[in-house]
This record gives C-alpha cells, structure tokens and sequence, in this order.
C-alpha cells in the first residue's frame, strides 16, 4: 500500500475548484428523455441507521439536449458541500460533489462556457467523446485562467456510439488532484434503448458514478495524493445508498468509475451483470460477468434483475495492482433491497448492436508504446519519456488503421485512455480477445503484460493526447502526445 510521500504519491498544489453550473431553465431535475426513474472503503465515516443502510439512491440531476442542442453555463469555485455524511470544501460541478449528468443524442452539439472562480488554471475533457480534439472542441491542451471563461462546442456525428461516458479536468500535471476533488461527472449518449427488445425499452436506469474521496481536516485531500491511502467510496456522492427493485425486475446501470486512481471489482452476491455497452460503446453480443473490474476511467453499461427478496451488497471486492502498486481492500458501495411485487422475468438478449470489427483490417502500421518508471514511483514513462506538451510523440493518418502494442515493463497495473477515437482490444498477455466485446476507450494493461489494439482514425485530424488513466501517474508523465493528419505520415 503506498503511503504519503513514497510510491505513487503525487505532491501538487491543492486543486480546490468547484463546477457550480447555471442552470438552464427547466433543466435541473428534468426527467430523461429515453427512461423512466425510480455503497465503503476503510475510513471514519460512520452508518447512516443501525444496519449500516444510507438514504434512497440519488441519481443526478441532469441536462437534456433540446432539439439537437444542449446548452449549459458552468462556473468553477471552491465549496463546501455534502459528501458521503460530510460536509467538505470540495472540488465539484454546479454546486455539489456530483454534478448533472449531460444527456445527448447522437448529431447534437454541445455549447458549454466554463467560467474559472479559483486561482489556477482548468479545462474539460468529455471522455471517450468521438468529437474533434481541435479547439473549441475537445482540446485539453487549453488552459482556464483565474476568473476568465471558455466556450466550448462539441458536434457529435450522427453515427456517434451510444451508451455513457463522463467529462472531467483534463489540466496539464493537475488533473489528479482536480479530479480527485471532486471534479467529474456522467455523460450519456441517448440511444443504448433502441438495441434491446420493445419491452425492455421502458425500464427504470439508474446512474451508479463510482467517486471516492479522501479528508484532511474539513475539505477532500487533493495533495499530496496518495492512492492507496483508506478512502471514502461513494455512489453518486452518497454513502451506502439503497437501490430498490422487485424480484424478476430488469434495471440498466450505468457503472463509472469517475474517480481520479483507483480500480473496483464490483461484485452483488445473487446477482449478475449482463454487459450491454464498454465504455460507451454497445457491444455485439451481450455478455454475463459475476464481477466486474472497473480500472480508472472505464465503463460499463449492464442490465440486472431482481431476485428473490431480500437485502444484497453491491461490493468492490479486494483488488491487488501488484508489487510496486497498491492494495484495494473490500468496500460496501450499495445496499441493494429486493421486494414488492413480484414481475416475470424477461429474456436477456444475445445479439445486441453491430459494431466494426478490425480482426481482418489492413493495417497501416505499427506502433508500440512502453510504460515504465522510476523506483522511487515518482517519475513514470512512455518510451522512455516524460511528457512534454511542445513534443509530438506519435503520428497517424486520417483514415487508416494500425496495430497498437501497449508493453507495461512495470511491477504494477497501468491503465491506457486513448482520445478521440476508440479502439478494438485484439489480445491480453498474448491471448485473443472476443471481437464481439473488444471496444474500448480505457483498458488495463497488467503488471509486467501487455496488450494489442486497432484503431481505426476517423473523422478528425488534430493533435491528442494518449496516457495512463491513473491520473498520478498521468501528472507525473505517463502521457504522450498523438498528431493525427491528413495523408500518409507515418
């Protein structure tokens, strides 16, 4: 387990922003346009009634897109809100630890202004967004000053993939303590409904963002940011919430790991997750886990059903990075009470959404990208190199397709976040990985393994970053800088 001041610890200045968000009119509690409505690591914070349950499940608020159009104002500032049963200066959008969730649709744009309250710079990244990396668009090479604005605008194509994805700070060597302050929230993609069968179209969703949070007297611990220090594991900002549903009931849970370091391995005893959608990305054929291993950053968009009645735990059970890394233990995230009526049991589908497959692609090049670090866990790298926002690392041409091999030389898991396109996880360690589920936008990469990806370059030509999803590790310089150009550069 790292400590304060040795392995994976990141020393930086205290982040304190706050999104506080204008709100549209009629948008904050506006219902959602395609559904119908309806979790503890080791800390000090105490239960909210003798058995240990916290209050009903709170899904954010939300945004909604208005004819092909989502416009929102968000201001950045320090506050004291309520987190978990505290009350904290925090890190947070529009006013509290977890902002609205930005519902789109496929073809919509998105007309954001960010407005800077504290005093260091900030910006936003809309994580796995297939959207331009160019300004004003998704380009997190900008940086918000002190008490100025920025108007960002995304255009989503029309055939963007459909599912959630989430928007958080992307600023240079700040992004860990900034997210870690509580500066994250959901996005979802409309359109994930119209794969499942008509009856199953109507079902109650609920958003699971997965945040945790750590304290140094009254506000959320942003440096020095030790990831495996005891943390406070929250959903939605709550602590041990309860998620109601009746036997043989089928939800859709949308499960994100919004946090700036740690991983989940999400377990629900008598329960089983029928993934639908990675990282906002459908997948081909359904498939069924008992535990799920969320890495930071990712993902997972899954339908569960109620069982017999009685109360079950949503956990993250124990996770080990590796030697060099750190240790997760057990944490109660939800208390998950079936009852009621009881309701007939649907059929999961099997097919689900098609989707491109790279398996028979002919491939423009190679690339390889080589994760290690120092011993200390104080300088990490890319093929050898530190991050530098002046140096371009890699280059690829717009409408090719190359094979990535990912090589993690390190004693401890990484993870790798690629911007503005997805890619297709061809193997782990050497063994194939299904086509049907390959797509991805963040994937862990194993102590001393490796992986192999496709990517297919699409659409947008501009500089990108890629990097490791633990943002410690991101700040202190596992990232590296992709040029994507018109023609044949490579």
């Amino acid at each position: 387990m790292a400590l304060p001041g040795t392995r994976s610890s990141l020393s930086l200045p205290a982040a304190g922003l706050v999104l506080a968000a204008t709100w549209l009119a009629g948008c904050a509690g506006q219902a959602p346009m395609e559904h119908s409505r309806a979790t503890h690591q080791p800390a000090a914070e105490g239960s909210d009634t003798p058995a240990g349950r916290g209050p009903r499940l709170q899904d954010p608020p939300e945004l909604a897109s208005r004819k092909g159009t989502l416009k929102a104002t968000i201001v950045v500032e320090r506050r004291m809100v309520p987190v978990g049963n505290r009350q904290l200066y925090a890190t947070t959008y529009n006013g509290s630890y977890m902002p609205p969730t930005l519902r789109v649709r496929p073809g919509d744009r998105i007309d954001l202004t960010m407005t800077n309250r504290i005093d260091e710079n900030t910006n936003l990244h809309t994580h796995g967004f297939h959207v331009s990396p160019r300004a004003p668009a998704d380009d997190i090479f900008i940086a918000i000053k002190y008490n100025h604005s920025y108007h960002y605008s995304y255009q989503l194509p029309r055939n963007h993939p459909t599912g959630t994805y989430w928007y958080h700070s992307h600023a240079d060597m700040m992004s860990a303590p900034q997210v870690a302050g509580g500066e994250s929230g959901i996005i979802v993609v409309e359109g994930l409904r119209n794969h499942l069968p008509p009856s199953l179209r109507g079902i109650t969703e609920h958003t699971i963002g997965l945040k945790d949070f750590q304290i140094q007297r009254d506000s959320i611990k942003t440096h020095p940011l030790s990831i495996g220090a005891p943390t406070n594991r929250t959903v939605n900002g709550q602590k041990n919430p309860v998620i109601n549903i009746r036997p043989g009931e089928t939800q859709l849970w949308r499960l994100a790991n919004i946090g700036a370091n740690i991983y989940y391995k999400l377990r629900l005893p008598g329960i089983r997750f029928h993934v639908i959608a990675q990282d906002g990305i459908p997948v081909r054929k359904v498939y069924t886990q008992e535990t799920l291993v969320i890495s930071a950053g990712a993902r997972f968009d899954v339908l569960v059903q109620g069982g017999t009645p009685g109360t079950a735990r949503l956990e993250t059970l124990p996770y080990n990075t590796g030697s060099a890394g750190n240790q997760f233990p057990q944490a109660v995230l939800a208390t998950v009470v079936t009852g009621g009526p009881r309701t007939t049991r649907a059929t999961i589908p099997t097919d689900f959404a098609p989707h491109e497959d790279l398996s028979h692609a002919t491939i423009a090049a190679h690339k390889t990208v080589v994760y290690t670090e120092n011993k200390a866990g104080t300088k990490f790298f890319i093929n050898g190199r530190l991050y530098d926002p002046h140096r371009i690392d890699f280059t690829s041409a717009l409408g090719t397709v190359e094979e990535w091999s990912i090589r993690n030389n390190t004693d401890e898991d990484h993870s790798f976040h690629i911007h503005t396109n997805d890619f297709q996880l061809m193997s782990t360690n050497g063994k194939a990985h299904d086509p049907s589920r390959g797509w991805h936008d963040t994937v862990n990469v194993p102590a001393r393994g490796n992986i192999v990806m496709r990517i297919h370059f699409t659409d947008f030509t501009g500089k990108t970053v890629l990097h490791c999803h633990i943002l410690n590790h991101e700040d202190l310089g596992m990232m590296a800088i992709l040029d994507i150009v018109r023609g044949d550069h490579n």
